[in-house]
């Protein structure tokens, strides 16, 4: 690229001189923001561009955090249902008289339906409005959430666990997906680490609060866990309603209105993320989101056929397998440390593992970001410290079970920015290769597939696995060991994509092309994916 050494910094980025094109014709735009002679104007411009982006951080980051803290909540609460006023008689196996595996299959009764509709969901999610799909995801999640404080009999778990991975489906890819919409793809995985970490609060608060929905035991006729269902479903549909009016739908191009017809004239309407000046900046540093190309089922086709797919599903497999083991048996697996504690020592207990995968998440997916060329190396490194927390608190001594739950916090760290780092890898390659319908197809078929890894370690493995749950010495060894076994792939194949990428490449599979012109276009930031940035505006060194 012409004139390397005229580069700035830009918060988070590097900007090349050239790195915003010209405006095509039929838009308008301000005539300070051309570029005289092919260059950047000063520090204070470019300024501006990354003053944008931290608009966009304001009005999306925040909602996708409470969003995400009360689904992850809906989620995993059954886990935490399990242990709640056992001493009671009042814990959700108590009371619906559940064998180890009952349990076992209505957890992974919600993971094989989320395998099955999260890819039709996130594909919808591009024809449709996004805010509206995604509000829809949060309204029926809450539904479904508050339901299971009715569940009386073990069919009626069985029953919504499934029903709850049907309506969740796409949630997690979708808010990759939507990302994609309003930032350049290696800007994503700070963005993604920055709500991922509701998902770590969720863990640690939700367990801590259960210790108080246990103290409700009884209040009104209802059992702890019951009350902890139906308030957290209440606050989520509330949710919903409120987030159709504040997250934004796909940008359009200065100038342009959005027509209302249908379903969309009945619902309320959202306040643009960006107007005037910055809404112009915006476009041109990311024009390939104002003109879509409309995807056929022949690119789809060939987005299942990329074998570039199924390096990332095996990682994200193994990880996410691990992260959902943790966080639904997190109580079961600290009890079997030590079988004295009581049910709101363990929720207590739980917490930290949580605490400990969100620092992560805020120390390592913002380096990674600035190092986007070596994904791979960042995402291998916290497996291994996930294996070495295994590890622990699997061959520590019995009579030491403080450094037994030493390991859980080390897994709990080593857990943090994998899976960002894993859909931030995702985004990049197949929004490179595919283009939007890439992205989509390819974050929910990762996301999807991957979780067959949730769907082991919740049926196969701890409880579902009665010679592993055996009290003694070697309770949960093999269930430990398979966990680590699952994590190794993962970090061969993040080792085979690198390698595969070095040799094979990631070109483009067709052109990008506006929906008027068939002429190939790239945008400011597509220039800047190919350049390798280091610590210079880094927030330390601000």
């Amino acid at each position: 690229m012409a004139d390397d050494g005229l580069r700035k910094d830009v918060g988070d980025e590097t900007l090349d001189s050239d790195v915003l094109p010209k405006a095509k014709s039929g838009n308008t735009f301000s005539p300070e923001l051309e570029v005289e002679g092919g260059q950047r104007g000063d520090d204070a411009e470019v300024e501006r561009v990354e003053r944008v982006y931290k608009k966009i951080d304001r009005r999306i980051i925040p909602a996708f955090w409470i969003l995400y803290f009360l689904c992850s909540a809906i989620r995993s609460n059954v886990g935490l249902a399990q242990t709640m006023n056992s001493s009671s008689g009042h814990s959700l196996s108590q009371v619906l008289h559940l064998t180890a595996k009952q349990t076992s299959t209505a957890l992974a009764l919600f993971y094989v339906a989320y395998v099955i509709f999260d890819c039709p969901s996130n594909l919808i999610m591009t024809r449709l409005s996004p805010r509206v799909w995604m509000s829809r995801i949060v309204i029926a999640v809450g539904i479904i959430g508050a339901c299971f404080a009715a569940v009386k009999a073990a069919w009626s778990l069985l029953l919504l666990r499934f029903l709850l991975g049907v309506v969740i489906a796409g949630m997690w890819p979708g808010m990759a997906y939507y990302l994609t919409l309003f930032y350049p793809p290696s800007r994503t995985g700070k963005r993604i680490g920055m709500y991922f970490t509701a998902a770590q609060v969720s863990a640690a608060v939700v367990g801590l609060v259960s210790a108080g929905f246990q103290k409700m035991d009884g209040l009104g006729g209802l059992v702890g866990f019951q009350w902890m269902f139906l308030l957290y479903g209440l606050c989520a549909i509330i949710l919903g309603f409120v987030l159709l009016w504040w997250l934004p739908d796909r940008p359009l191009p200065p100038g342009q209105t959005r027509p209302k017809s249908g379903l969309s004239r009945w619902l309320p309407s959202t306040p643009p993320v960006l107007t005037g000046e910055d809404a112009e900046i915006h476009y041109r540093d990311l024009t390939r989101v104002y003109h879509p190309r409309r995807w056929t089922l022949k690119d789809l086709g060939m987005v299942l056929i990329d074998w570039r797919l199924w390096p990332l599903v095996m990682m994200y497999f193994g990880v996410v397998g691990v992260g959902i083991g943790t966080q639904l048996y997190g109580t079961v697996i600290i009890s079997g440390i030590d079988s004295s504690f009581s049910g709101i020592t363990l929720s207590l207990l739980f917490a930290p593992i949580w605490v400990m995968d969100l620092i992560a998440i805020l120390l390592v997916t913002p380096i990674s970001d600035r190092f986007h060329h070596y994904r791979a190396a960042f995402f291998s490194a916290a497996v291994c410290i996930q294996i070495a927390g295994l590890l622990t608190t699997t061959f520590a001594p019995r009579g030491q079970p403080w450094a037994r739950y030493g390991g859980l916090l080390m897994v709990g760290f080593g857990l943090g920015p994998t899976v960002p780092i894993c859909m931030t890898w995702t985004n990049e390659i197949f929004q490179r290769r595919h283009g939007e319908v890439g992205v989509a197809a390819a974050s929910a078929l990762v996301s999807g597939l991957g979780n067959l890894g949730s769907v082991m370690t919740t049926y196969a493995l701890y409880t579902g696995w009665p010679e592993d749950a055996k009290k003694g010495p070697h309770q949960y060894r093999k269930s430990n060991l398979v966990m680590i076994g699952i994590l190794c792939l993962s970090i061969l194949s993040s080792f085979a994509m690198t390698l595969l990428l070095k040799i094979v490449g990631n070109p483009p599979s067709g052109k990008i092309t506006t929906d008027d012109s068939s002429e190939d276009f790239q945008d400011g930031a597509a220039r800047r994916e190919g350049v390798q940035r280091g610590f210079g505006r880094m927030w330390w060194s601000r």
